[in-house]
């Protein structure tokens, strides 16, 4: 360890260094290093803290890690109040406003500035001499909750401007869909209740008084309002948008300057259409006059302010009858009430059944079989009952209650004391090994393509598996033996299955279904320990010594590395020829080390995901915006204004075909 004056040399450059990067991946999209590189440098600090603790800062990188829980928010008020906006439903909406603004202006001259609403938390920020010494939530507008600490966990929120500026801003703290989906996925497998949506997902996340549950939730944030600054001024919202950006704060990308309310009309129903390429929820647009004294000129009513107002789109929801209320025993041995409706159409695509998380969202919100409900997508992803409309009940609906045995095994089902899911005991549950099993197949986990439900239900019935490690020991013989498959189907499942020997570490690990690890704690994890070996022999205080694991996650990994039938499986898994280490990968394997791709429109050969998960196989980048450091854009179908960046650029565009070559997928 250094001496004391070189430690503070050394704290100082990795601190740097660190919110460099941090500025370079989330305001610039155009990162330096690599994950592990970066979590290395943040090991080193956290290291050099330790041993010399008054070299602890409140604005060092170390405290994104999260500190001790609070004992409760404390309330701060607002000095600049934080209004509602006036909400506008449609085209005729937006030419009222228009004539509202022009009129109270006394001239027909009014450029707009329209904003993608986000739909997540408000926060206020405050910064003194360039450092965050404020974040709060909203609250009422005037008064809101000293959220600090948490706000400090947010890496793409930064803890020191690139000037030393004293200002106040406002943004919104969001969650992505994809980071969504696998949150709640880790917390349906370790038997918590699942979030509605990403905008409850990301605001229970931010109100956690212990600000290490904060740190392990993927939380990002986007800045749009300049509330205050000193020593600096903008004349517009575009001039206002640009000097965050300049400060490190990030900015939405897809904002646009329209000179007429013909254009900002055109701009909402554009955004209304490709809502859902985005990565992250929106419900509406915000359109703002763009010069900041004629806004001043406007002036506000007590409630909402004169030259904004927000465009919101139609509400994606149906109505439909509850048919059936079943119960789905998970892999963990939860036990999850699950509606079944009459079809129906829902934000274009046919909805049959949807989540009812537990056992207390049936009876708070009173769904009976034979109810007429209104559902929706949460997220746009997860069906869900919204509402009950019990004027249309007969009578006849149905009151449900949890089974008190379990439908699969006929085991107990117990309810244990502060938890809100019930759970199956039984050892032996034939839904536990199937629903655990489809996970380890699951994208994500090992991703064994062909080997669906249908098929792990059949080969346990046909008593061919006991356990995810006897998956690597089938035969073709074996799989032909099975319904509906002839030679072919069974050499392509069984290569499929032995393909994945050689999967990445940390598709491993989270395959293995260790409660609270999800994808994106397992790549944490593969970091700090790159063997199996390796993590089984860590204990718990140096497990919560990673970032953003904490005691929870930590007590899971150890208590799992202590049953010897879990050491048995992945002895048995080692067995089989599946990889138990991390590997480096070799400058040879990775042609594109380097590139940077942007993904614009759908690909019919693969999703997304897919198509970002070769890149990053082969040593590439997947970026979301489009600027002088891409090296490609991929063009799909019905691409959006990305397409048009890359013109403006001269950069190399490539079709869905030229992609697939390039990727080696022919």
């Amino acid at each position: 360890m250094f001496d004391h004056d070189r430690a503070v040399e050394r704290a100082a450059e990795l601190r740097a260094r660190i919110e460099r990067q941090n500025r370079l991946y989330y305001t610039l999209d155009r990162p330096e290093i690599t994950d592990a590189e970066y979590d290395a440098l943040m090991r080193e600090l956290i290291s050099i803290e330790e041993a010399y603790p008054d070299l602890r800062t409140a604005d060092s990188p170390t405290s994104r890690v999260g500190g001790e829980p609070l004992p409760i928010f404390e309330t701060v008020s607002h000095g600049t109040p934080l209004l509602s906006l006036a909400n506008a439903y449609g085209p005729e909406d937006l030419l009222a406003f228009d004539g509202r603004v022009k009129k109270a202006l006394g001239s027909d001259a009014a450029s707009y500035m329209c904003e993608l609403k986000i739909d997540g938390l408000t926060v206020a920020l405050t910064y003194e001499r360039g450092r965050l010494v404020l974040g709060a939530t909203r609250g009422d507008g005037e008064r809101g909750e000293n959220v600090t600490a948490n706000v400090r966990t947010i890496r793409s929120i930064p803890l020191t401007l690139r000037a030393e500026r004293t200002l106040s801003v406002r943004g919104e703290v969001y969650m992505r869909r994809g980071d969504f989906a696998r949150l709640n996925e880790a917390r349906a497998a370790s038997g918590e209740p699942e979030f509605a949506n990403p905008r409850n997902a990301g605001a229970g996340s931010l109100r956690q008084l212990d600000p290490k549950v904060t740190a392990g939730r993927p939380l990002e944030a986007f800045f749009y309002d300049l509330l205050l600054i000193e020593g600096a001024q903008a004349e517009t919202q575009q001039d206002a948008l640009s000097l965050l950006k300049a400060l490190g704060l990030t900015v939405n990308p897809e904002s646009r300057l329209c000179r007429n309310i013909g254009e900002v009309t055109a701009y909402c129903e554009e955004w209304g259409r490709r809502r859902h390429e985005l990565p992250y929820e929106i419900d509406g647009i915000v359109i703002k006059l763009d010069s900041l004294a004629q806004q001043a000129q406007l002036g506000a009513t007590a409630k909402v302010p004169r030259a904004k107002i927000a465009y919101k789109f139609p509400a994606e929801e149906q109505i439909t009858r509850v048919l059936e209320i079943a119960v789905n025993v998970g892999r963990t041995g939860a036990v999850t009430p699950l509606a079944l409706l009459e079809p129906v159409e829902v934000a274009g695509s046919t909805v049959s059944r949807a989540t009812l998380h537990n056992e207390d969202y049936v009876r708070d919100k009173d769904i009976r079989v034979g109810d007429m409900v209104a559902i929706r997508k949460a997220g746009d992803v997860i069906p869900e009952v919204v509402r009950v409309l019990p004027e249309g009940r007969s009578g006849g609906e149905i009151v449900f209650a949890m089974p008190d045995r379990c439908p699969e095994c006929g085991a107990d089902v117990i309810r244990l004391e502060g938890e809100s899911v019930s759970r199956c005991v039984g050892s032996a549950c034939p839904a536990q090994l199937r629903e655990g099993i489809i996970h380890f197949a699951s994208r994500g986990a090992m991703d064994i393509d062909g080997l669906g439900p249908q098929i792990v239900s059949s080969l346990i019935e046909a008593g061919m598996i006991h356990d995810v490690a006897d998956l690597y020991l089938l035969t073709r013989d074996n799989l032909i033996g099975l319904a509906r498959f002839a030679q072919k189907s069974a050499d392509n499942l069984h290569q499929a299955i032995q393909a994945t020997k050689d999967n990445p570490l940390y598709r491993l690990l989270f395959a293995l279904g260790i409660r609270h690890i999800g994808e994106n704690v397992a790549r944490i994890l593969v970091e700090s320990y790159p063997s199996l070996d390796a993590l089984a022999r860590a204990g718990q205080d140096e497990l919560e010594n990673v970032p953003a694991i904490g005691p929870k996650i930590a007590a899971s990994i150890v208590s799992f590395f202590q049953e010897e039938q879990n050491l048995r499986l992945v002895a048995k898994l080692r067995g089989a020829g599946v990889r138990m280490a991390a590997e480096a990968r070799e400058a040879e394997t990775q042609p594109l080390a380097g590139k940077t791709f942007v993904l614009t429109g759908g690909l019919e050969g693969m999703s997304r995901e897919e198509a970002e998960e070769r890149l990053r196989g082969l040593g590439a980048k997947s970026a979301g915006s489009v600027s002088k450091k891409t090296d490609y854009v991929v063009l799909g179908k019905d691409p959006g204004s990305k397409y048009q960046k890359a013109l403006e650029l001269g950069i190399t565009i490539l079709n869905e075909q030229e992609f697939k070559e390039l990727l080696g997928v022919f």
